[in-house]
């Protein structure tokens, strides 16, 4: 059974996300984070390590003031699909009782179907990372829209990126729609849910796991 909370504050959100898993980490417990490794979430998890505050950094902010206006813009050009949301959500589901979704929006199409939708920002600083995007999804964040898929049974997800470039003044935007429908994804979502569950069992008996070393 799905349940949606709304929780009051940023505080209490983030409070609520230290007693679960997150659709941002999940790619961690699998080896697909290039920004981190599973023992290193391990540590965070069991309260051995901070976790990294990265509200402060300007491309965080611009992604978090940027990501109204995005969903906006996918419900102008998207009139299929019914975009909802609420600030501070957090999706749980009792057949994953380690996981927390908070989703950027939540879809209904017009055949009744549920969808889930994840708004990316991304500035490319470098080719390396143009090249993450090449007739693709970043592996991290096709890992998230699986896991939200799974926590709030949706039939599809839809991620919106926004791909950012500035050079020598001028600034050129980019816009990308990925359509991901569950029924394509369902060995994944299985795969990652079983090793968040075991991830989570490591958690729970304080015993640390064996590293898997990122795969960038």
């Amino acid at each position: 059974m799905v349940e949606k909370r709304i929780l009051k504050t940023k505080e209490d959100w983030i409070w609520n996300r230290r007693k679960g898993i997150g659709g941002s980490e999940i790619s961690a417990v699998v080896g697909r984070n290039p920004y981190m490794d599973n023992v290193t979430l391990w540590e965070i998890k069991t309260g051995r390590r901070k976790a990294s505050d990265l509200s402060g950094k300007p491309y965080v902010q611009y992604g978090t003031q940027a990501e109204k206006y995005l969903r906006a813009l996918f419900a102008l050009d998207f009139p299929e699909y019914k975009v909802m949301y609420e600030e501070h959500n957090s999706f749980a589901n009792d057949q994953y009782p380690f996981a927390k979704a908070s989703l950027d929006g939540w879809l209904e199409d017009d055949k009744g179907r549920t969808g889930v939708l994840e708004i990316k920002t991304t500035e490319i600083l470098q080719s390396g990372q143009r090249e993450k995007w090449k007739d693709r999804i970043p592996m991290n964040y096709y890992c998230q829209v699986c896991f939200y898929m799974a926590v709030a049974e949706a039939d599809f997800a839809v991620l919106k990126a926004q791909l950012k470039t500035s050079y020598d003044g001028e600034v050129k935007l980019e816009t990308r729609h990925y359509h991901i429908e569950r029924s394509e994804a369902q060995g994944d979502i299985d795969y990652l849910m079983q090793k968040g569950a075991e991830f989570w069992e490591y958690v729970k008996s304080d015993t640390r796991p064996p590293l898997i070393l990122p795969e960038i």
